[in-house]
């Protein structure tokens, strides 16, 4: 019999609809997004027993899996995920505030199997209300110099495949920073290990254009739409001349960044993007 991997511990998982215990074995040594990185996930912010910017989420994850050829069955709509979502914040306890992992992978086998199979699991956790405040310790952030993400069509999705950005993260962790940039192969800045970067220049608002490598954020879109944000290649040097730098999230909404190794930055247009775009986000 082949061995099982398990979820983590927690209260309840959701999977392939069914809610069961966290903490029971449900997926085979051979699935695929195990073994290969053959899936992807979206995190979600669930407040008030709503989805944070639902409509962003959906469709981006209905792209994603359109560009990986997954096969969604008819009756697993956007309705129908929605409620399975809600439903398992209810059973543990954190409709109010929570965060939400949706993972996609294509069932059990080897790599050269062409398989159909569309399997998925929903996980939730509560969040801290910290999540809905604008940081007031800023970020010390570097880059992460021992990987280079490639830039091609499948860059921008949040692929189950994510071993730069978990080097990157432990670099982080190892350096005594709160977050590391990830570099794309052109040796310009693609994002950061759960973020996209946005700088401000003499008030003028700059990101990675999605032809850099960066994942195409929720939250990227969501203010790309209420500011004028200019999309181009950014360099170190760029970091090194911002007037302030932030990250942004599906959770955090906006964190700032305070530090790039011995340049500071300020907060002070950060804080009005956060009032007037941010902090009255409603699910």
């Amino acid at each position: 019999m082949a061995f099982l991997f398990y979820f983590h511990s927690m209260n309840s998982i959701c999977l392939n609809g069914k809610i069961v215990r966290g903490n029971e074995p449900v997926l085979m040594v051979n699935n695929r997004s195990y073994r290969y990185g053959d899936g992807l996930f979206e995190t979600m912010k669930v407040v008030q027993k709503e989805i944070a910017l639902e409509s962003y989420h959906f469709r981006r994850f209905f792209s994603s899996l359109e560009l990986m050829g997954f096969k969604i069955p008819a009756i697993l709509t956007a309705e129908k995920f929605r409620e399975q979502v809600l439903a398992l914040c209810k059973k543990n306890k954190c409709e109010a505030l929570a965060r939400v992992r949706w993972s996609v992978f294509r069932g059990n086998g080897g790599i050269f199997e062409s398989l159909d199979d569309f399997q998925y699991s929903i996980e939730c956790w509560p969040l801290d209300e910290s999540t809905n405040r604008l940081n007031e310790n800023g970020l010390a952030i570097d880059i992460f110099p021992d990987a280079r993400k490639s830039c091609d069509k499948f860059s921008n999705i949040k692929s189950a495949n994510s071993l730069p950005y978990i080097m990157a993260a432990r670099y982080a962790k190892e350096n005594k920073l709160n977050e590391s940039l990830v570099l794309n192969v052109h040796e310009r800045i693609a994002d950061s290990t759960i973020a996209n970067i946005f700088l401000v220049k003499d008030g003028n608002l700059s990101t990675p254009l999605l032809s850099e490598g960066c994942v195409n954020g929720v939250m990227r879109r969501y203010l790309m739409e209420k500011i004028n944000v200019k999309e181009t290649e950014i360099s170190e040097r760029d970091l090194q001349d911002a007037d302030e730098v932030f990250l942004t999230n599906a959770i955090s909404g906006i964190r700032w960044v305070k530090s790039f190794r011995n340049k500071g930055y300020s907060n002070l247009q950060i804080k009005k993007i956060y009032q007037a775009f941010i902090q009255t986000i409603s699910a």
